[in-house]
């Protein structure tokens, strides 16, 4: 089969974000996800869920969107022109997660279908997604738990599939103007279409659900550790690349803020506090300067 099944795929997505609230909600015990649905002029709309000030995450999105319209953005036909004057429908489930203990890692994932269609023409459509991590103070047994959870989601499907996606979330998370990785990395895919629709989706599927496998095991070990002011002022800090990564690099902020979305559901992946610094440099021999030459620079966990 290699025709698309919106309301399966839509179904699956809704259920996807109810999973990952409950469980979000489960391992903070305190902060609990307020929700606003929204519609969209052009077409389409979404429901929106946020927590905030919780005893483990400071501040948390899970997002599901469904919108359509009759003209892509720039954002999208500057990659794919052949899409220009088709009706479109764009729909998946974001989620970005802004935890208070500095050792904690930010972390972000999404699936994601897109479809364009016109009228005598075969539907042109593609599935994407994925995770990464953002650590402040990394450890190397979660970078490697982290990326061998990743691999054995994608083993099924392919002994090339985890180093190929891999490889594509390190270039993905790259802050060009800062000439380093937003974090160490995890799976990043996009135009996924092949060999069929089901294929496609059941891997989507198996991203979708695999995600907090990765990351919750990360919280539990990490949320008991002691910390203080300096540990606070650098996590603000490297929140900092965090926004300039979202802003500046990010397609999906772009196609969401070109396309006419809600702008408080795109930007949900703002962290609640941030601060800049001109010119920081951390201490050698610090902790803070491990991040730097230990975890960012690009490597194979595994």
């Amino acid at each position: 089969m290699n025709t698309p099944n919106i309301n399966q795929i839509k179904s699956f997505f809704l259920s996807l974000q109810d999973e990952i609230c409950q469980q979000l909600e489960q391992a903070d015990s305190k902060a609990k996800f307020t929700e606003q649905c929204w519609q969209r002029e052009e077409g389409g709309g979404g429901r929106s869920r946020i927590m905030k000030e919780g005893t483990i995450f400071e501040q948390a999105g899970a997002n599901f969107s469904h919108v359509s319209g009759d003209m892509l953005p720039l954002s999208a036909t500057a990659h794919r022109p052949e899409l220009a004057g088709r009706h479109y429908q764009a729909m998946g489930v974001s989620l970005v997660i802004h935890p208070l203990n500095p050792y904690i890692p930010t972390s972000h994932a999404n699936v994601r279908f897109f479809i364009a269609e016109k009228e005598g023409e075969a539907p042109v459509w593609w599935f994407g997604g994925g995770f990464d991590l953002t650590p402040y103070y990394g450890f190397k047994e979660d970078a490697i738990h982290w990326h061998t959870t990743a691999r054995d989601i994608c083993r099924p499907y392919g002994e090339d599939v985890y180093p190929k996606y891999k490889e594509w979330c390190d270039n993905y998370f790259y802050i060009k103007h800062r000439n380093e990785a937003r974090g160490i990395g995890g799976l990043f895919y996009d135009d996924l279409n092949t060999p069929d629709f089901e294929h496609c989706f059941n891997f989507t599927q198996d991203i979708g659900k695999g995600f907090l496998s990765a990351y919750l095991p990360i919280v539990e070990k990490r949320k008991e550790i002691l910390w203080g002011e300096r540990e606070r002022q650098f996590q603000l800090y490297r929140r900092g690349r965090y926004v300039e990564f979202n802003l500046v690099w990010d397609r999906g902020t772009l196609f969401g803020l070109q396309s006419g979305g809600r702008t408080e559901s795109i930007l949900m992946s703002m962290p609640p506090l941030v601060r800049w610094e001109y010119d920081y440099h951390p201490e050698p021999g610090s902790a803070e300067a491990a991040l730097y030459i230990d975890f960012l620079p690009v490597k194979n966990w595994i």
